[in-house]
Parts: structure tokens; sequence; C-alpha cells
């Protein structure tokens, strides 16, 4: 694979901030593609989804990581693909969006749509969950819809008691719950992060590339059981979560490192 880690990622858990801090990992972009999460992984998680911030130089990062890998660099979130571009405008990357339902290979180009979105009437009911009290927040994702609780987290379980009784009311196979950090989200069934990263994968420039993905939550962990087969290495963000090769402490741990691989690539590219 050309990768510096490869050796003691498969040999056992990589702490990328203790034991690799110097290390630039990456001798060829051109050889990897690079595939980032974004909430808990690049940005800082936020009290509300609107309220995520951007750090100064991240954009500048993402776009030198996006030349050096001849665009073979992707942002894969729960996000629309219209909520990641308007976070990170003016840059526009690559993406698959609201967990695999949009997918986007070449930034620029027209998404493939891989799924409809929940119906009207079904977001409708689930927002009503938010009626549980102050700090339960509703967030329209296009395909799926979001009840974050982390303004009220001893609201968690009658939250996900709500979410569970009105979804029991769909018939079989058609939605999926997803719970995450202080998050539970229904999205359409059979969609998902590691099914897009796949598909995302045959497409150029992803093509005949090793994967590196970075992942916070558990709707990442799918996309961890996938990398090996595109011989790819998986990390995760402020825990060890299954099937990694290794983890970071924190969104600025990821961020300093990728700033780090950037002025590396583009010195080796003289």
């Amino acid at each position: 694979m050309g990768l510096e880690i490869i050796d003691i990622a498969r040999n056992g858990i990589a702490d990328l901030d203790m034991e690799l801090s110097e290390t630039s990992l990456i001798p060829d972009l051109r050889k990897c593609a690079i595939l980032l999460d974004i909430d808990g992984t690049i940005l800082d998680l936020a009290p509300s989804p609107q309220q995520v911030w951007v750090p100064t130089g991240l954009r500048q990062t993402l776009a030198r990581l996006n030349t050096l890998t001849d665009g073979a660099l992707a942002l894969v979130s729960g996000r629309s693909l219209q909520d990641i571009d308007l976070i990170f405008s003016p840059l526009e990357l690559a993406a698959i969006g609201g967990h695999g339902a949009e997918l986007r290979p070449i930034a620029g180009r027209k998404a493939v749509m891989r799924a409809k979105p929940l119906s009207e009437a079904l977001k409708r009911k689930l927002a009503g969950v938010s009626e549980l009290g102050p700090g339960v927040l509703a967030e329209n994702k296009g395909y799926s819809l979001a009840l974050h609780y982390r303004l009220a987290p001893d609201r968690g379980d009658a939250v996900r008691a709500a979410v569970e009784e009105i979804c029991a009311e769909m018939p079989p196979d058609t939605v999926e719950i997803l719970p995450g950090k202080l998050v539970v989200e229904i999205k359409p069934a059979g969609v998902n992060k590691a099914n897009a990263v796949c598909e995302l994968m045959k497409c150029r420039p992803f093509n005949k590339r090793n994967p590196i993905f970075i992942g916070d939550d558990t709707t990442d962990e799918p996309v961890f059981g996938v990398l090996a087969r595109f011989g790819g290495l998986g990390f995760s963000v402020g825990r060890i979560s299954p099937n990694v090769n290794g983890h970071f402490d924190s969104p600025a741990s990821v961020r300093a490192w990728l700033a780090r691989i950037a002025a590396a690539g583009e010195d080796a590219a003289g």
C-alpha cells in the first residue's frame, strides 16, 4: 500500500496522537483516497448542527489534499450535500451525503441520488418528539430526520422510545433507526455509508486507490468493516471502534495530522 503505518496498524491499534505524531504516514498521496466524516471527526461537535464552525486553515488543508490526491478526497456525512457545501463554502469536494443517500464522486458534477427522502408526513410525526422538552431538537436532513438531545441528555431514553414507537407503525424494512452521539436519526432502510463508500471506490478518481477513512460515531462503523476490500485503513476519533487500525484523540488531532500530511505531500511534490 505504500503507507509507513501499515505494519503497525495491522499488528495492533495505533494511537496516532502519541506513537506516530511525527510520522507523515503517506509517502505518495496519488496512491491514496482520503475519506473523512465531518461532525466529531474534522469539526468539533456543537450544541446544535447549525452551530458547527470550520476552524481557520481547515479549508486550505482540505483544498491542498484534494489537489495532491488529484480529487480523491471525499467528505462522508449524514448531512445533505447541500448542507456540506454550505458549511465548507466556497470549497466544494467529492462527497457522500445523507448516510449514503447522495453520492458525488467528482466535485461540481451532479450527484447520484441513491434513495428517496422520508415522507413529509413521517418527518412531521417524528419532529413532534421534540415536544418531550426543551433541548430536544429536530433536524430535517432531507433524506432523513435527526432528533438531537445534546442539550437535554436526560431525555435520551424518552426520545429513543418515542422514535421506536413511531417507526413500528411503518411497513417492515422501510425505515431504519440510527443511534449516535446524543442523537437518534431515522433514515430509509438499506442506505448506509459503507455501501456508498464501496460504490465511490469504483468511480474515478477513487478507483485503484487505497482508502483511508476517519470517523467518530457508530454510523461510521460499517465503513471500517469494508475498507480491507480496497487495501484501506480506518481510524476512529475519541474512542477505539471495531475494525479500526488506529485512533485519534480529538478532531483537533485529526486536523493537525491532515495539515501535516498536506505539507509533507507538497514537499515531496517539489
